[in-house]
């Protein structure tokens, strides 16, 4: 048998660094009718180590057939720079009642100047005058400007190896194993009734997993002859759900759509699941997903589940998301206002009391 074959190895890797700036043209009524070619900057904001700012024409660019409509651009700002970026345009409704409107571009900005050909660095039609005016929240337009600066490869020489020295380790599979013992049911020595709904499970992983389940199970009050325990006040799915995160720490996959109502309701019953049985991770992750699905007709009702559940952080996300953008007036027409109005007086005391010291109302 031949010996292997030595081998040079050498790796390509791109770095790319991000950012994001929001321009806000507030009193948009006085910058209609400038005229054609005439542009408002934003402020100049850094990524990657490069200088950029958001040029934005009310009346359009001067190139062919921008009449009735407005331009965007992206401009780099630092001199004689050659740069590869993909960015993203967006404008959003604060009130979530019209879709967001994105547009995706990549250019290499070469130290030609930007104003010999705008084509190449946004969009000449970025919308219709027309159709802008339905995203104008009291006279004022937020644009958001997402920035990926992609630069130079490079290129790593590594030590001679050999082939064989080149063995790839698959991932584990430990999750994978677990669900099937927990589907399989082999070996089961606890069952959970859950409104008539059996859920057979195994002790030792549960209590290994939750410091509840250990007292429950194994504690001093506990009852080694009872092996069937009525759970009340949570409905099968949600213990269902609850069960796969003990033995696979993760969400089922059926909860990946976010933008899904159901999901998100699934989401926040999880999390009251989580602080119940004292699973702190579970319980952080179900906060980082309500944090990026808040909307103004949910926020004041998760607002009151992460006062309720002690979730800092989540309750922080929630004022935040209120007091910025001016969506005030939206979450207070909410009917989910008027419930936290009357079931907790106090909590929106402490986010108007914020407001009052940020000087945002």
């Amino acid at each position: 048998m031949e010996p292997p074959l030595p081998t040079t190895v050498s790796t390509c890797t791109s770095e790319t660094a991000r950012g994001k700036h929001v321009f806000n043209i507030a009193g948009y009524h006085l910058h209609k009718g400038m005229g054609a070619g005439e542009s408002i900057r934003s402020a100049t904001f850094a990524v990657g180590g490069y200088d950029w700012c958001v040029r934005y024409y009310p009346d359009g660019d001067i190139s062919r057939d921008c009449r009735g409509y407005v331009s965007v651009y992206l401009e780099l700002l630092t001199r004689d720079a050659e740069v590869r970026a993909d960015y993203v345009f967006r404008l959003i409704d604060s009130t979530s009642a019209l879709p967001s409107v994105v547009r995706r571009f990549t250019s290499k900005y070469t130290p030609v100047d930007p104003d010999e050909d705008p084509d190449g660095y946004g969009a000449n039609k970025f919308m219709k005058q027309s159709e802008l005016a339905s995203y104008l929240r009291d006279d004022r337009l937020v644009i958001e400007c997402e920035v990926k600066v992609i630069k130079q490869p490079q290129v790593k020489e590594e030590e001679t190896v050999s082939v064989a020295a080149h063995i790839e380790v698959p991932p584990s599979d430990l999750p994978n194993h677990l669900k099937k013992l927990l589907d399989g049911r082999r070996g089961a020595d606890v069952t959970f009734e859950v409104k008539g709904e059996v859920f057979p499970a195994h002790k030792i992983m549960l209590a290994t997993r939750s410091p509840v389940f250990d007292a429950q199970l194994y504690g001093p009050l506990s009852d080694p002859a009872s092996d069937n325990i009525i759970v009340e006040d949570m409905e099968p799915p949600v213990f269902k759900a609850f069960l796969h995160f003990v033995y696979t720490d993760s969400l089922p996959a059926a909860m990946d759509d976010l933008d899904d109502g159901e999901n998100q309701e699934m989401v926040k019953h999880l999390l009251v699941a989580a602080d119940r049985y004292a699973m702190d991770r579970m319980k952080m992750l179900c906060q980082g997903i309500l944090c990026k699905s808040l909307d103004v007709q949910t926020v004041a009702t998760t607002l009151a589940l992460a006062d309720q559940h002690h979730c800092s952080k989540l309750k922080d996300a929630c004022v935040e998301f209120i007091l910025s953008s001016n969506r005030m007036d939206d979450v207070v027409a909410s009917q989910g206002y008027a419930h936290l109005k009357i079931s907790c007086p106090a909590l929106m005391f402490d986010v108007f009391e914020r407001a009052t010291k940020s000087r945002k109302i």
